[in-house]
């Protein structure tokens, strides 16, 4: 990941950065990595994660086509 610094401008070039490193996900992975987890945990995590992520999508199609 590079980050160029235009006219010593480096407050704009860190808020670029954060923003590079928030949309690869950095920040959620360290948050993750912190502590271990156990694969119990993590799988049930990642089931509760699938799930939200269903009910949302769901909630847009409903809402999309009128349907309330």
């Amino acid at each position: 990941m590079q980050i160029i610094v235009r006219d010593n401008n480096v407050d704009q070039a860190l808020r670029a950065l954060k923003k590079k490193l928030q949309r690869e996900g950095v920040y959620r992975e360290m948050k993750l990595r912190r502590h271990y987890e156990k694969p119990s945990e993590k799988r049930a995590r990642e089931k509760a994660a699938a799930i939200r992520r269903a009910r949302k999508m769901e909630r847009k199609r409903m809402e999309r086509d009128g349907i309330k």
